[in-house]
């Protein structure tokens, strides 16, 4: 039995959108170059009778169901996973330097892809850094430029985002990809403009409130806008580890949509207090370190009620060590799937935090060095409360063991997933596409101003960087710090009175840095301040 020469131009193209069809999405391409190529020029060897039999079950299919299989299964858009965890600093990882734990499966995405040392978060906590992340703009242009924690739907509850919000996932979405979330929200409640559900996620699986996220073993989840009971959990049992269940529901997202591009958001709530683990994790590290436990006694939130207590750690050290460690561990399952699926070429990976550590609940960031030596912390404008790990695989395509000190921002991931997807990015946005970058070119736009500002206290800090200078003013009448990050990037030398050019080109962009908002007004320090503007 052979093929026939002479099939006409469109039943070839039927033949091959057949095949492709068939076969598993990492391997379309070979299909398609090899198993094709020799059956339109007939060439039959016994080792291909296997085959052929297959292929022929998947024509006779193909006919059946029609041509518009052939649009869904289509590699040409590579898979997105992005992931980001809570709280984690910028020296949490061994490969940005961290010496007591080791963190191998993301540091394997850095040695198989991109490092970037000059990343930076959307803010200093976590609401208005994830909102950057999700519309594309600096937190002086977004809507949610805080942890809204007065809010109606009370302690971390947060400002919705509204209907006219376009996110990642919108403009993916519209690309063909589907689109997931699993872990940890803020961005809007059950019943609001801002569900995940309503802002462009195919479906989306964990905390939409992001205190009851403080929290790893919840008594209810919410799965597509509804809450699901968590049964084993009742009662303050402690059985079903949430991060163990977020990675689980993502990896189950990947095995129902292989055959098509998809976007995966997993936002990891590891390692943000409440610092418990189970104990096959935590015995790794208990009795390494000495200890100094947490008690539970209110004092370990930002508000009264059980969504603002951390739960009681003896050992805060071990368990915070193996939070970080055990995320690393699912980072590999993850890995795992999209080898085992065959995606790992056509799936770029890409790892962050949403700030920089915490010190609350336990934690003892200056014990781990979790700052990498950067001052300041989670709720500081200065480095170490800003600029986070940025790690990026893709096979093939991002030249392993790269290193770039190119300043990005979370703003910058929506037009770097467009430009991945061939797609636009909505308009009037502020960031800018680290394709290039990542390929391995030249990036443009290197001199651009970077900006944030921060309203927890009570005044509103700002800062921004412009290449290598970054300026800080700790109220919109105070005196601009300056310093200069290529030389200084533990800030420890205010150069304002020593470059006062700099200083005059950081207080002008400042004058139109953000827009106004109600809710987000310039607060001033002093009562003799008045509005800059």
């Amino acid at each position: 039995m052979g093929y026939n020469r002479s099939l006409s131009k469109n039943r070839r193209q039927d033949l091959s959108c057949a095949i492709r069809w068939y076969q598993p999405p990492d391997r379309m391409k070979n299909a398609s170059e090899g198993l094709l190529t020799k059956a339109m020029k007939g060439l039959v060897t016994k080792t291909m009778k296997r085959s052929i039999f297959h292929l022929l079950l998947s024509v006779v299919a193909y006919l059946a169901v029609g041509p518009t299989l052939c649009l869904s299964a289509t590699p040409d858009k590579p898979n997105i996973i992005y992931i980001l965890a809570d709280d984690l600093g910028y020296g949490d990882l061994s490969c940005y330097g961290q010496k007591r734990f080791q963190t191998p499966n993301i540091d394997r995405l850095a040695n198989e892809g991109i490092r970037f040392t000059d990343h930076y978060a959307g803010c200093t906590v976590c609401a208005p850094s994830r909102a950057s992340l999700m519309v594309g703009m600096h937190v002086g242009h977004c809507l949610v430029r805080g942890n809204y924690e007065t809010g109606e739907h009370g302690f971390g509850g947060e400002l919705p985002l509204k209907p006219s919000s376009v996110t990642i996932a919108d403009v993916l979405k519209k690309a063909g990809y589907r689109t997931g979330i699993f872990g940890k929200w803020g961005m809007g409640m059950d019943g609001t403009t801002g569900e995940p559900n309503k802002q462009g996620f195919d479906y989306a699986y964990g905390f939409l409130n992001q205190a009851h996220a403080h929290h790893y073993y919840p008594e209810y989840i919410f799965r597509n806008g509804k809450k699901e009971a968590i049964p084993e959990n009742a009662g303050g049992k402690r059985n079903v580890y949430i991060s163990d269940r977020i990675t689980d529901e993502g990896l189950k997202f990947i095995d129902r949509n292989h055959d098509q591009p998809f976007f995966v958001y997993w936002a990891m709530v590891a390692p943000h207090a409440e610092l418990l683990v189970p104990e096959d994790s935590l015995e790794e590290f208990l009795g390494r370190w000495p200890e100094t436990p947490f008690i539970k006694d209110g004092s370990g939130g930002q508000a009264s009620g059980s969504l603002g207590v951390y739960a009681s750690q003896p050992a805060p050290r071990a368990a915070y060590a193996a939070m970080i460690t055990r995320m690393d561990r699912d980072i590999g399952r993850i890995l795992s799937k999209l080898e085992e699926t065959g995606l790992d070429k056509n799936t770029i990976v890409l790892f962050s935090s949403d700030n920089g550590p915490e010190l609350i609940g336990g934690g003892d960031p200056k014990f781990f060095n979790s700052s990498g030596g950067l001052t300041g912390y989670k709720r500081d404008l200065y480095e170490g409360g800003i600029r986070v790990p940025l790690v990026a695989r893709w096979p093939g395509k991002i030249p392993a063991g790269t290193v770039t000190n190119i300043p990005s921002a979370f703003w910058d991931i929506l037009p770097t997933c467009a430009d991945l997807a061939d797609v636009e990015s909505p308009q009037g946005i502020d960031g800018i596409s680290l394709l290039p970058t990542l390929r391995g070119n030249t990036q443009q736009d290197n001199d651009r101003f970077l900006y944030w500002e921060f309203h927890e206290r009570s005044f509103t800090e700002q800062a921004a960087r412009r290449g290598r200078w970054k300026a800080i003013r700790h109220s919109p009448r105070q005196a601009l710090e300056l310093y200069d990050l290529e030389a200084d990037i533990s800030e420890k030398t205010n150069l304002a009175k020593a470059k006062p050019e700099i200083v005059a080109e950081f207080q002008e962009y400042l004058k139109t840095a953000r827009t106004p908002s109600d809710i987000w007004p310039l607060a001033y320090r002093e009562s003799k301040e008045k509005p800059a503007n």
